[in-house]
């Protein structure tokens, strides 16, 4: 159907172009109508003076284009069109202005490294699913809920590659093999796959210093196989004669004559493990395959082990000794030397960067961000520990270890516990994130040199201050060394009184045989701790005032409460017995005053402080029957009792106090909207 106009009408005519018959019928009908015949005709002066203001029909459904564009020019239809048209843009352009502003207002989300703690698993001792008296994988994916009970989201194991276990994984013989003790790589991948099912994380223990003797590697290059002839350190030396008065960490010389290929060889470590030569590219090639080995997998993270000793000085020149009047035969120990040769060389670091730009390759794709944690003790010189946080314009570790906190029960009290936080907080460079880690499997259990009273103050500290914690297992349900009939360490073997065994038995899951750790009839590998029939696990859920519910409940507050997750740090107290400190965010009324002691029952008075309200209402309480809230000139604690009182203000304590506050990554809150932003 098509118009046309008549040449004796200014009407619109229509054509008989309409397929339908219904609607040609209808035309006819029209046509023959003796109304249609008797209209009058239409002049053309009429036709001319009305051309511009004709009007046919209504719009109706199906109408042809010509018709449509007839009625979409008059201002009735045009000009809600166009308001409609602009309306859509300015609230586009909006979207995107508001949606821009909170982008760049935002400040960065928190990894998943920043949002959970760390909870360290030493394998041997954590499940046996096969009842030969050792954990292994099948047993950590067994207990996997407990993870999730205590809302941990990432979980470190450490070595369970093929080993002779001379040092109990940390001498690898093979890094692409799981050790037979552990189970096999079928295992790892179920449960990698379990965990990443859970929302869980896992982090691989990663040993670049050295290998086992046993490695291919190394039977390669002590018979001068040409491509890994220098893949070990081997200098020329007379059997029994050591070229310097270089100290292992376990104790004696660091060099070993090797008959098959007539040198020495270097190693920090046992004798059954030679360090690599990171001087050599060929080791820095294949050992970061291994690195992408593990990530093509699907790891999301490595903790670096023993790295201060990647790099030795190549003149092998004498070490100087701490006490210099000391004979020069009888220095043995690490601690009799200055290590200015072997620890902490020029080029580590750019070792490091260089693996830390590997993990960056395979954190592109969205949620599956590639951690870095690494492990040195620099005791007093914690500037070298903080270099492996990296530079402003070169990234490293996303934070080093930070085992000060190690040395809370030498002089415990209050001071020692705000001196060791400060150690850290007014060394990490600006913007940085802080850890924080109170035992591992190379030193004795905090309950142990705390004492027990003081477990849950611990965790406590642990929970609320800003940054990652770390807990190794048991920590959560308080577990205690364990005199161990059969010394398996050898560290140990070379100095008892320093045995790591006595914090790294078993895990104490129920009262059952064998604490529920394993079905073995023949024992476990190490002894399991006397007091487990009343600490373990199952006896302590459910007890709100246990060591295992205490953790729990932190860990849930802690990720609940955004103050405590990224809010500012402020010291308010310090004494014999208790520490205090502040965790407040700017733009939320709502602030923690946490209160720690390490002493002995005692009363605290913070009337100076015009920021803190007359009362404060408490939120958390390691110990029973604590009062509602407490009035802020008299906050009395027992001991080994923690507290987390909350209380409302607009007043922020750090503006006035600035050299007593830190925050990592400073944000404002915007209740209005419910949201962070830069400020």
């Amino acid at each position: 159907m098509s118009l046309k106009k008549g040449e004796e009408s200014c009407g619109v005519e229509m054509k008989e172009g309409v397929e339908n018959a219904g609607f040609q019928e209808d035309s006819q009908a029209e046509e023959a109508s003796p109304r249609r015949a008797a209209e009058p005709a239409v002049s053309a002066e009429s036709c001319a003076a009305g051309e511009e203001s004709y009007t046919q029909l209504r719009p109706y459904a199906g109408m042809p284009k010509e018709v449509l564009l007839l009625y979409s020019s008059q201002a009735r239809y045009r000009v809600p069109r166009e308001i409609l048209f602009w309306l859509t843009v300015a609230c586009t352009l909006a979207l995107v202005a508001l949606t821009v502003t909170v982008i760049v207002l935002s400040p960065p989300c928190l990894s998943w490294w920043q949002t959970t703690p760390v909870y360290q698993v030493y394998p041997r001792s954590f499940k046996d699913s096969d009842g030969d008296g050792v954990g292994d994988l099948r047993g950590i994916k067994e207990k996997l809920s407990h993870f999730q009970y205590l809302n941990i989201k990432a979980v470190w194991i450490s070595p369970f590659y093929k080993s002779p276990m001379a040092d109990f994984g940390y001498d690898v013989e093979d890094f692409r093999r799981v050790d037979p003790l552990f189970g096999t790589m079928e295992d790892f991948d179920d449960l990698l796959a379990s965990m990443h099912s859970m929302g869980l994380k896992l982090i691989m223990d990663y040993i670049p210093n050295h290998t086992s003797d046993k490695h291919a590697w190394f039977q390669l290059s002590r018979n001068r196989t040409d491509y890994y002839s220098d893949f070990y350190i081997w200098v020329n030396c007379t059997e029994g004669i050591p070229p310097n008065n270089w100290v292992s960490v376990f104790g004696n010389s660091t060099w070993t004559y090797d008959p098959i290929r007539g040198q020495c060889y270097f190693h920090q470590f046992l004798k059954e493990q030679p360090d690599l030569n990171f001087r050599n590219p060929d080791v820095i090639k294949e050992m970061t395959d291994i690195i992408h080995f593990w990530l093509k997998k699907g790891v999301d993270g490595f903790r670096m082990d023993a790295i201060k000793h990647m790099l030795e000085a190549t003149h092998l020149r004498n070490e100087p000794q701490v006490d210099p009047n000391q004979p020069p035969e009888t220095v043995n120990t690490e601690f009799e030397l200055y290590h200015d040769y072997t620890y902490t060389q020029v080029g580590l670091h750019d070792i490091l960067r260089g693996w830390r730009v590997d993990l960056d390759e395979y954190s592109r794709e969205p949620g599956r961000y590639r951690f870095m944690v690494t492990e040195s003790y620099d005791y007093e010189e914690i500037e070298k520990t903080m270099m492996y946080y990296g530079t402003d314009f070169v990234k490293e570790a996303d934070f080093p270890f930070n085992f000060y906190l190690l040395d809370l029960p030498e002089g415990l009290s209050g001071f020692r516990a705000k001196e060791l936080v400060e150690l850290w907080m007014s060394n990490m460079p600006k913007g940085k994130w802080p850890n924080w880690v109170v035992g591992n499997h190379d030193k004795p259990r905090m309950s142990d040199r705390a004492g027990e009273e003081y477990v849950k103050v611990i965790n406590m500290l642990l929970l609320t201050l800003p940054g990652t914690p770390t807990t190794y297992y048991g920590e959560e349900i308080g577990m205690e060394n364990v005199n161990v009939s059969v010394t398996q360490d050898p560290f140990g073997k070379f100095d008892p009184n320093n045995s790591r065994d006595p914090s790294r038995t078993p895990m104490q899951w129920s009262n059952s045989t064998n604490a529920g750790f394993s079905d073995s009839k023949n024992g476990t590998w190490l002894d399991i701790g006397p007091k487990y029939q009343t600490v373990n696990v199952e006896i302590q859920q459910g007890d709100p005032f246990s060591v295992l519910e205490q953790y729990r409940a932190l860990n849930l507050i802690r990720e609940r409460e955004v103050a405590l997750a990224r809010g500012w740090l402020c010291y308010v107290w310090a004494d014999n017995n208790v520490f205090a400190f502040l965790r407040e965010l700017d733009g939320q009324d709502r602030a923690f005053l946490v209160v720690l002691n390490f002493g002995e029952n005692a009363e605290m008075d913070l009337s100076v402080f015009k920021e803190l309200p007359d009362r404060l209402t408490l939120h958390h309480s390691t110990l029973p029957n604590a009062p509602s809230s407490f009035p802020k000139s008299k906050i009395t604690t027992s001991k080994g009792q923690g507290l987390l009182l909350e209380y409302s203000t607009s007043n922020r304590f750090h503006t006035d106090h600035a050299a007593q506050c830190y925050v990592s990554e400073k944000a404002c809150y915007l209740s209005a909207l419910d949201i962070l932003y830069k400020c």
